[in-house]
């Protein structure tokens, strides 16, 4: 392993170090104890699966609570107008345009942040542990309101800025490496807490192991289908003067079976999680009705991930795969697919197998983030797993070593250049 990689590998793990260290940083003039409590009782519902986002900064009320999740928010926001007001998808891929595309989700992010503070900070006024203990220390509302929205929101900037840095100067894409570091942050809890249900009879060693196997199965499921791609082949023409003939040097365009990787369940998740910040401290009736209806632990909630995620699935993937860009370039090189008209037909040939790979890949996502839930909830295990959390964790490890592989790979090349070979 090379020095560069070293130094970006070090590098990322300062900053996920650094996020870490943010989760045990509370807002000023809250009460930890009756917060703790609060999340304690609603571990199994919207706040519950919030928390695990965080990586348990919420249940501390860090000011890194609302954790990366209003920056997604706003990232969805801008890919949805993007993708709908040409000017804007313009804006998008022109170099200087990029920038300000960016510069207006981070103020974005700063309003939705403010949004779902201060409803936070209103909201915890009415939330007592035992003995009546307020979560609120300090006497004046409107000093806490203030107080809260400033430090989660210097908390969100934070968070934000250390996922920039990650990607700019470490290894892997900082805002996945930030939602990954806070999932697996919770496992050893999970881990514990699992051995105190066995231990206290709430859950029997063969739901336990059936548990684990069901894990494994899925992490198994994951790898295989992330790993597995559709390879269309390409033919070059190219004429070889010294012996006065056609060689053709045949290549292939890989396309993977999930093109939007892990983007759709994080996306999904960030959309259906938005309201629970908001709603969960309610005491109107009708907002908690809706609130309920949002809960983790009911179908609704599962059959609206499932829905969500396989539109996300769509939507990502045309993004991130323009096949008149790779048929233009095929065209270009003199490259193309046997059998296929180059330039247009390319791009509708393309656009085919892109799209049937989709719904492959869609189905996949969907089902792997919910019936996990479905199968536990069978089980009549007492606790929550879904198979989002595991989704994301193992789709940012292979992203990560896929770009470890690629920056061993760029060494080594440059390592033969320099001595040329």
């Amino acid at each position: 392993m090379n020095r560069a990689l070293t130094n970006k590998i070090l590098i990322t793990l300062a900053f996920l170090f650094a996020y870490r260290v943010l989760a045990y940083v509370p807002v000023p003039g809250v009460n930890a104890d009756v917060i703790a409590e609060f999340f304690n009782n609603n571990e199994n519902n919207a706040l519950g699966l919030f928390n695990v986002f965080s990586g348990g900064a919420a249940e501390r009320f860090s000011i890194i609570s609302l954790g990366i999740m209003p920056y997604i928010t706003a990232s969805i926001i801008m890919e949805l107008l993007a993708a709908t007001f040409p000017n804007i998808g313009k804006m998008k891929k022109e170099r200087d345009g990029m920038q300000k595309y960016m510069q207006i989700i981070r103020y974005a992010t700063i309003v939705i942040t403010l949004v779902q503070s201060v409803g936070v900070a209103i909201g915890l006024q009415s939330l007592h542990g035992r003995g009546g203990a307020s979560a609120i220390m300090v006497e004046d509302l409107n000093t806490f309101i203030a107080l809260c929205a400033i430090s989660m929101l210097a908390g969100t900037m934070l968070l934000m800025w250390l996922g920039e840095q990650i990607t700019q100067r470490g290894v892997g894409n900082g805002i996945s490496l930030i939602i990954f570091a806070g999932i697996v942050s919770t496992i050893p809890s999970a881990i514990s807490n699992s051995v105190g249900q066995i231990n206290s009879g709430e859950m029997n060693f063969l739901s336990a192991f059936a548990i684990l196997l069901l894990i494994l199965l899925t992490i198994g499921v994951i790898i295989y289908v992330e790993l597995g791609e559709r390879r269309i082949p390409i033919s070059y023409s190219r004429k070889v003067v010294m012996q006065n003939q056609n060689k053709r040097i045949m290549n292939y365009i890989p396309i993977k079976v999930n093109l939007s990787g892990v983007i759709p369940p994080i996306f999904a998740s960030a959309i259906l999680m938005f309201p629970a910040t908001i709603l969960q401290t309610s005491t109107n009736p009708y907002i908690l009705a809706v609130n309920d209806f949002l809960n983790p632990n009911s179908y609704a909630f599962h059959i609206l991930t499932f829905l969500f995620v396989v539109f996300f699935a769509y939507f990502y993937a045309s993004i991130v795969f323009n096949a008149k860009d790779i048929a233009e370039n095929l065209k270009k090189q003199g490259g193309f697919i046997p059998g296929i008209r180059p330039g247009e037909g390319t791009a509708l040939y393309l656009n085919e197998v892109a799209s049937r790979l989709t719904f492959s890949g869609s189905i996949y996502l969907a089902l792997v983030a919910t019936l996990p839930w479905i199968l536990v909830k069978f089980m009549g295990v007492p606790f929550n797993f879904g198979g989002t959390s595991v989704l994301i964790v193992v789709q940012v490890a292979l992203d990560t070593m896929r770009k470890i592989e690629a920056q061993i790979y760029m060494s080594k090349y440059q390592t033969l250049s320099a001595v040329g070979l």
